[in-house]
């Protein structure tokens, strides 16, 4: 596999690069971009996503591109430019990305997209999977119009799967870092009800799920990267106590979590019960298919 990817310097981004041999890697500042990846032997090549198309040499024996980038979403409260940058870093991103796939004359065989579980919005108990149809509220508008984008490649010739992902678990970067702390002094507990389902999934799945779509041609169209056993907050919870043998006892009322972090506490407290489908019907085995085992894996090391 000869692949270029975009978001290299990413959480998700560094695990994928971990599993190429001598990938290209887009990036604002080439420089330090390849600096920073000289574990991965990655060559960089300068780009500026909203402002125009790639370089076509970064695309030179290129036959599998990765499109992780992506304005963070969790980092910070939300605003309108916060919201315009988590929007436009996608959508334009990947506009200008396959603008530049339409003028090679060798162009790529696959490109595997992110997306984002939140395509879904807040669906209660209902079981999705990828053919479930796309809520209306910002962020899974922000997915429609990102995987809308990604999908112009097909016309192009190109198998295009776009991955939904779920709450990612690593303890490089996502969500649970953050989560840590109060937990290790025992003082973590359910966030509001506790009954909304998280939609989960082990770092190395996830990097597991866009290999896996980026070889093998039955893979087209959306893929849910969650685990295949659902959690629902209270659930994960408590695994994440028991993995450091720390109590559960001191929850998060959703009233109080909304006025720490603002709107984004929406995403937090919605509840997506997700299945895989699509992996599991063409042949994906996940390495941390449940939640105990999975936060045990990460904890330790």
């Amino acid at each position: 596999m000869n692949a270029l990817v975009t978001g290299g310097t990413g959480f998700i981004g560094r695990k994928l690069l971990a599993r190429l041999e001598r990938p290209a890697v887009l990036s604002r500042d080439a420089v330090r971009a390849e600096k920073e990846l000289a574990a991965y032997s990655a060559r960089a090549f300068a780009w500026s996503p909203l402002a125009s198309p790639p370089p076509m040499e970064a695309f030179a024996g290129v036959d599998t591109v990765f499109n992780l980038a992506g304005e963070p979403v969790g980092d910070r409260r939300w605003n309108a430019a916060k919201k315009q940058a988590i929007r436009e870093s996608r959508v334009l991103g990947t506009r200008n990305l396959v603008d530049a796939v339409a003028k090679l004359d060798a162009r790529p065989r696959v490109l595997v997209s992110a997306s984002a579980v939140g395509y879904y919005g807040d669906r209660g108990d209902e079981l999705l999977d990828e053919s479930s149809s796309p809520a209306d509220d910002f962020l899974a508008q922000v997915c429609v119009e990102w995987e809308r984008e990604a999908a112009r490649a097909e016309a192009l010739g190109v198998r295009v799967v776009q991955v939904r992902t779920g709450v990612v678990l690593g303890k490089e970067g996502g969500a649970l870092p953050k989560m840590l702390f109060p937990f290790k002094l025992g003082l973590g507990g359910r966030l509001g009800s506790g009954k909304q389902w998280m939609p989960w999934i082990h770092i190395n799945d996830v990097v597991g799920i866009m290999l896996h779509a980026a070889t093998n041609d039955q893979v087209r169209g959306p893929i849910n990267a969650v685990a295949p056993s659902s959690a629902t907050n209270a659930e994960f919870t408590k695994a994440l106590g028991k993995a450091l043998g720390r109590p559960t006892i001191f929850p998060m009322p959703a009233a109080i979590f909304e006025l720490l972090v603002g709107e984004f506490a929406q995403i937090v407290l919605s509840s997506q019960k997700i299945a895989p489908r699509v992996a599991r019907d063409t042949g994906y085995r996940f390495q941390h298919p449940e939640i105990h085992e999975a936060l045990r894996d990460i904890v330790a090391r």
